[in-house]
């Protein structure tokens, strides 16, 4: 004998219901991360966009090219101290078809890298298709870089130390042109990204102290080109 139609229905009605609940649970996740990360830069004298779909454009390797970032949203940008002195900082939420993966957390140097380098947490399916070369195991984490040589020549036992403070929550941390960024779980709070912004500024201050000459021609890229909807970010030289 055959299921009754109106048992059909009543499994229709209640994965209508269960969809419609979850879908409402999501939404109501996302606008506490925007307030959540909003009162966050408020406190810090710090600017915020709701999104920014150029801004993850400017890496290509670490978190943003495994996830494939498409667009940033909740993005904090601002500046802050380091022991070496104040840095410009961005925090964001990367989108990939329409889920959001992972936070970044970036600091900038006042030069750029001569390599990437990318330095994967091993219980971390980091694999993809265009990925660097194999550097080895580096502490903690495996690196990889698109120049070998150059890369054997960054790294110090300062930087293994602090890539392995960084913690087991972050996947990746990597150098990429002026930036040192790191990758984190999307449902962190602010004192995690503040602890991380801590880290990563140690991290950018091994890699480019401030007693050096800067080298001529580095890539400057203003924390006032954030902007979303024609609305640009104000001066994110405020105060920390």
């Amino acid at each position: 004998m055959g299921i009754p139609a109106w048992i059909w229905f009543v499994i229709a009605a209640v994965a209508a219901v269960a969809g419609l609940a979850l879908l409402t649970a999501d939404r109501a996740r996302e606008s506490s991360r925007h307030r959540e990360r909003a009162r966050w830069a408020e406190l810090r004298g710090w600017q915020y966009v709701e999104e920014d779909e150029r801004l993850p454009r400017q890496w290509t390797g670490g978190a943003i090219g495994y996830f494939g970032a498409q667009g940033a949203v909740n993005v904090v940008a601002g500046s802050t101290f380091t022991s070496d002195g104040r840095r410009p900082v961005f925090v964001f939420d990367i989108e990939a078809d329409n889920v959001i993966p992972a936070v970044i957390v970036a600091v900038r140097c006042n030069r750029k890298h001569p390599v990437l380098l990318e330095l994967w947490l091993a219980s971390v399916p980091f694999q993809r298709a265009e990925m660097p070369e194999l550097l080895g195991p580096v502490g903690q984490r495996y690196a990889f870089a698109d120049d070998v040589t150059k890369a054997r020549a960054m790294v110090s036992q300062d930087l293994v130390d602090s890539a392995d403070a960084l913690g087991g929550d972050v996947g990746v941390a990597w150098l990429e042109g002026e930036w040192v960024l790191a990758s984190v779980a999307p449902n962190v709070g602010p004192s995690r990204l503040e602890r991380l912004l801590r880290d990563l500024g140690e991290i950018a201050d091994i890699v480019d102290p401030f007693d050096e000459e800067p080298e001529a021609g580095g890539t400057v890229v203003s924390l006032s080109s954030v902007e979303t909807g024609g609305d640009r970010a104000a001066d994110s030289g405020a105060e920390s």
